[in-house]
Order: structure tokens, then sequence, then C-alpha cells
């Protein structure tokens, strides 16, 4: 698998590659509008050294499926680290900006930066029964190799689920707002948005809250730190200041800080110790 398959906001993405399979499966279509994709990283570092991956992760949340019980992670602002050793496997969940806010009782960014049980937040917005369902979904998805069986128990849980949802026009109109942000970052700010879509940036602001997890604000600054990592992890050569142009910053200056604040250290010398292809 080359680093280009792990997607943005996987730092390092070669080494990744080197000791991660990403598997990727859609879900069923009348899912859609809620589930981006299921996702299925699985390693064997049996006899090899422990691999340390790092992520900026995107402003989703996830039900991960893990051999500790599923997991409901919500947009996880500061750098994401897993130390991953042995053979192993999870499996994921990503739904869509805003597509979780239907599944949960709250507004979603009651869980920014937070990790809940998926049988505690499920029980209450559904009832204990969905709460024990997907508790025996870990062990019986990741008893399994077949990714398309893997997704077909995902698929029954969370049809299983749908009847209980009120439709919501505003999951969609929220995907096609972020969506909007992180396909063109250099061509937004939060003001000029909320001037586009006629509504004050404290509407935004709520809407972002209740439907996404993560401040308007966020979303744009996490795009551009996607997008400089992705040219970072290109290797040295990068006309930073011309990039930070591009993607909307004051200034070289700006760029470095948030990047330096977000990954660890500046974007040049990240790119500088980028681990060369095998």
């Amino acid at each position: 698998m080359s680093g280009q398959a792990m997607g943005r906001g996987v730092l390092r993405p070669d080494a990744a590659a080197s000791v991660v399979e990403l598997r990727r499966h859609p879900p069923a279509p009348e899912l859609a509008p809620y589930v981006e994709f299921y996702w299925n990283p699985r390693w064997d570092l049996r006899g090899r050294p422990d691999h340390e991956q790092k992520v900026l992760a995107h402003p989703s949340v996830h039900l991960v499926l893990e051999d500790v019980g599923p997991l409901v992670y919500g947009v996880q602002r500061a750098l994401f680290v897993r130390v991953l050793r042995g053979a192993g496997q999870v499996f994921g969940v990503k739904f869509r900006p805003g597509g979780f806010r239907p599944f949960t009782v709250g507004p979603v960014v009651d869980l920014l930066d937070r990790t809940v049980p998926a049988e505690q937040l499920l029980s209450a917005r559904f009832g204990a029964d969905a709460g024990a369902r997907v508790a025996s979904l870990s062990p019986a998805v990741l008893a399994l190799d077949d990714l398309g069986a893997m997704a077909a128990l995902a698929d029954r849980f969370l049809l299983g689920l749908l009847p209980s949802l009120t439709p919501d026009p505003r999951v969609a109109e929220v995907a096609d707002l972020v969506a909007r942000i992180t396909g063109r970052p250099h061509s937004f700010r939060v003001d000029d948005l909320a001037r586009q879509l006629g509504i004050p940036v404290r509407r935004l602001q709520r809407l972002f809250a209740q439907y996404v997890g993560a401040s308007p604000k966020w979303v744009l600054r996490r795009a551009r730190l996607h997008e400089a990592a992705a040219r970072a992890d290109e290797g040295p050569g990068v006309d930073w200041a011309a990039l930070a142009a591009d993607l909307g910053y004051a200034d070289q200056a700006h760029l470095t800080r948030d990047f330096a604040a977000a990954v660890g250290t500046p974007p040049a010398r990240y790119a500088g110790g980028r681990v060369a292809k095998p």
C-alpha cells in the first residue's frame, strides 16, 4: 500500500503504509447520509519494533470496534497517537461531519476531545438493547477477516437504529458546509462563510457545535494543516511562504506556528525528517 492511500491526516504515511494495511468499505446505501465509510487497519509487528502512529484527526465522530470494546471517539483536536504492537486490527465507522448528531442525545460538542464507551452512549439514545448489541458487535466483527462480512455486520447493526431516527435536513446541510470548507480551505474565512450563507457568525458556530462537535474556525484550520502536512510528506523543497499564502495565512510565521502547535515540530523540520520510501 502506498503512503498516499493512507489518507489525509495520517502523518508519515509512507512509514505507516510499511506496517499497516488499511482497508475501506462503503456503508449500505441507506446509511450513506450518515456514514462516510468503514475503515479497517490491520498490522502484524510480531518480532518487529512497536510502531507509533500519529494522526491529525478530521472533523468526524468515529465508532471504533476494538479488543477493549466499542468506543465512540468525538472530534479530537490534539494530535492522536496510537502505539501498535504485536498483531491486531480494529474496525471503525467514520461518520460524516454532522452525521452522528441523530445517534446521540445531546450536541456533538459534548463529545469533543472525549472517548466514550459506545454501549453507554447508544443505550442513552436508543435503549439498553442497542447498548447490548453494540457491545457484542466488537468481538463478532473482529473475529472476521473478510472485510465485506465485517461491513455487513456493521450495516445490520446501524440499519437497525435507523427507524428510531427523525429525518433532519440539517445533517446534509452541515456535511455540505464542511465539504466546502475542507475542499477549498484557502477560499474561506469564517466571517466570509457566514456572510455567504446569510446567517450570523454565532448561529454558524452554534450549528457546528450541535452537529460537528468543533467550531468552523477549527475545521478550517485543520483542513489547512492537512494540506500543509500532505505537502511536507512529499519531502523537503516546499516553498512554505507560497504555501502559507495559498492556504490563506497572513504569513509563513502563522502557518509555522499552527503546524508546530498541532504536530509538535515546524513544517520544514517535519519535511526534512521524512522517512524515505522502502
